[in-house]
């Protein structure tokens, strides 16, 4: 049956793919500047995988994600602060979904959940290095997650695990985006693509010939066309007040960029690799340079598989790998844009449209 949703409904976020859910919640105190996200995927799961490329990740469960492993669907999925402490939010959505009855059944009346997680680097930034997500700040993103309407909107920028990001210098955060494929299911089924992302990158979001965001390059803004240069001297200004804003804070420290990839489309656990590994050309297309030694960058994938494939041309498939890195590359662009500009104790982040007089 083709997909008759209608367009102007959408949100342009992940939870265009029918069933997700999405929840932040951040760390408390005047000094902290971290938080976590929770995707929730419709009870039952939803078929998963991940491809890390950067060399220095923070993860948890991962390993479970294999196609060749056993676990063949998950609940949710983390992407938190806090550096490698920040994993232990997963404890708390995992506990959550014990109580829900939501996770592997392993005896009669009882499941263990597998919960994947990611974390970013961003100790300290706001000036207190103990002030980092732990299983309560899990508990209360998927909550908040469970508590959102179908189809909500997800709100983008300086929140949950985007709270303390930054993108080479520049104050970073969670950005989305989403696609619709017409007739790419079977039968003409439209499919639907969609990306969370978490911008923390070691590279720079920003050419710093131009001052344009590279994503912008490859069409990512929300507005066609090529993208708007700034003035000369408006682009001198901004790049001495990065430069001085990357002086006052210190050597750029450990970084990572995650997102999750998902799709209503029926893929194999192959599949969903395969996504989850060219989402990644949305990431390189976005920051510069990428998947270095002190980035974890991550990209896990979730298909709801409520749309089947054509049976017959599985190059149809195709579409939806390429559409993969263009959600990805428009969500880091977002985060990027609706991030606002941080000056403390931890460091000075100025936000790019601070740096641009964007308003």
């Amino acid at each position: 049956m083709r997909n008759t949703r209608d367009m102007a409904t959408r949100n342009d976020a992940l939870t265009d793919v029918a069933g997700l859910r999405v929840g932040h919640a951040r760390v408390a105190g005047d000094r902290a500047l971290s938080g976590t996200t929770v995707v929730l995927a419709p009870e039952g799961g939803a078929v998963a995988a991940v491809d890390v490329r950067g060399g220095g990740p923070g993860t948890r469960e991962t390993d479970a994600l294999d196609p060749r492993n056993l676990v063949q669907r998950i609940e949710a999925v983390v992407l938190t602060g806090g550096s490698a402490f920040g994993l232990d939010a997963a404890g708390g959505v995992m506990a959550w979904l014990e109580e829900q009855g939501r996770g592997v059944p392993v005896a009669p009346g009882h499941v263990v959940p597998v919960v994947p997680a990611a974390c970013v680097f961003d100790l300290g930034r706001g000036g207190d290095w103990a002030a980092r997500p732990d299983a309560s700040t899990g508990r209360a993103a998927v909550e908040a997650a469970a508590g959102t309407e179908p189809g909500a909107p997800v709100e983008s920028g300086d929140v949950g695990a985007g709270t303390g990001a930054v993108a080479g210098g520049l104050k970073g955060g969670i950005g989305t985006a989403s696609t619709v494929l017409e007739g790419v299911g079977a039968d003409g089924a439209d499919v639907t693509v969609a990306a969370l992302v978490v911008a923390n990158a070691a590279g720079s979001v920003l050419d710093p010939e131009t001052g344009v965001l590279y994503g912008l390059h490859f069409g990512a803004g929300d507005t066609p066309g090529p993208p708007e240069y700034p003035a000369p001297a408006v682009h001198a200004a901004a790049r001495l007040r990065l430069e001085e804003a990357r002086a006052a804070s210190g050597p750029p420290p450990l970084n990572t960029t995650l997102a999750v990839v998902a799709t209503d489309a029926d893929l194999t656990r192959a599949q969903a690799h395969k996504l989850a590994g060219t989402a990644h050309d949305g990431i390189a297309r976005a920051v510069r340079p990428v998947h270095l030694m002190n980035d974890g960058d991550t990209v896990f994938t979730l298909a709801t598989g409520a749309v089947p494939m054509d049976p017959v041309n599985p190059l149809t498939f195709n579409n939806v790998l390429a559409a993969g890195a263009d959600v990805v590359t428009r969500a880091i662009v977002r985060a990027v844009l609706t991030a606002r500009g941080v000056k403390g104790p931890g460091g000075d982040f100025p936000s790019y449209r601070e740096l641009y007089d964007i308003n």
